[in-house]
């Protein structure tokens, strides 16, 4: 198979993913009906569970015939067939590692740390239709469709490594772009250009994070490691570059201050202002330091924790 021809598949598997979700209007948002609607989430769940059956099919397929390959060896390369718990881990906690500063921020300012223990937020994921979308259905057919569906076909075309990582996240950006339509339609008042910059940041942050899972994915052979890194990227979110971290406390309302805070927390309102005043600048600190070790930490540990046997390419 030639380069131009896996691309185009790429394409064409981007389309059937997303063109879907405006063919029928039980998928398609309008100015009284937007994407978090109950049947609307519903509807698409259905549409893209449909449309990466098809997309793992045609590659099975393709594969099977044109690269005359055992059907192990398809799903190997598929990924389905690394199971590893090792790797699994590796994976979680090296993402893990380059988001240090976002779960400091969480788990220790923000209070968060007790609900992760007790599996509180788990439980209000899985039983809200937004949180299923996002964190369970999303990833894994984002990650079954423009990685288990697509890296099997540029293989085939015998394509470098390096560039597979940054050319098949752009396909998986632009599948992201239609966002920008939605929401126009469900907030017309917004200025185009805010929108238009939101799209594009939108296609910078997902182009950016598909080369990591490309990465993980080549490395480890693992479809389960790159869906479980997504969901984990998509529950922690975009980490903050600027700004004061634990300043959105009031102190006259000690109900709205966290468990960390009050544990230091005195009944004179001026020891306590003092108190937050050095508690901002500490948390603070220690975000932007921790933003820091976080990125050294993951260049240092990204090569060493995903050496696995079950790699589709060497590099």
């Amino acid at each position: 198979m030639n380069t131009s021809l896996a691309t185009a598949l790429l394409v064409i598997y981007m389309l059937i993913y997303v063109l879907p979700f405006y063919l029928s209007s039980s998928t398609r948002p309008s100015s009284s009906q937007s994407r978090d609607a109950i049947p609307v989430i519903r509807a698409r769940i259905r549409s893209v569970t449909v449309s990466c059956c098809i997309c793992s099919t045609i590659t099975l397929l393709i594969t099977r015939t044109e690269g005359d390959v055992s059907l192990l060896r398809v799903l190997q390369t598929m990924g389905y067939l690394s199971l590893s718990l090792s790797e699994i881990f590796n994976s979680l906690f090296l993402t893990s590692v380059l988001f240090l500063a976002p779960l400091f921020e969480r788990g220790f300012v923000e209070g968060e740390w007790t609900d992760w223990i007790r599996l509180r937020g788990l439980r209000t994921t899985i039983l809200s239709w937004t949180g299923w979308r996002n964190y369970v259905v999303g990833p894994i057919t984002e990650e079954v469709l423009f990685r288990s569906a697509s890296i099997p076909l540029l293989l085939m075309t015998r394509m470098s490594a390096p560039r597979m990582i940054l050319q098949a996240p752009l396909v998986f950006g632009l599948a992201h772009f239609h966002h920008f339509y939605e929401f126009r339609i469900c907030h017309p008042r917004t200025p185009i250009t805010l929108a238009l910059l939101q799209s594009v940041l939108q296609f910078s942050y997902t182009t950016v994070f598909g080369g990591y899972a490309t990465f993980i994915y080549l490395r480890t052979g693992s479809l389960l490691s790159a869906i479980l890194v997504h969901a984990f990227c998509n529950w922690i979110g975009l980490p903050r570059f600027w700004g004061l971290v634990g300043g959105n406390e009031d102190v006259s309302n000690l109900d709205s201050i966290s468990d960390f805070s009050k544990a230091h927390f005195t009944s004179s309102s001026s020891t306590a202002l003092r108190f937050l005043r050095s508690r901002i600048l500490w948390c603070t600190f220690s975000y932007y330091f921790l933003l820091i070790v976080g990125a050294v930490g993951w260049q240092k540990m990204l090569w060493p924790l995903t050496v696995s046997d079950n790699r589709l390419i060497d590099f």
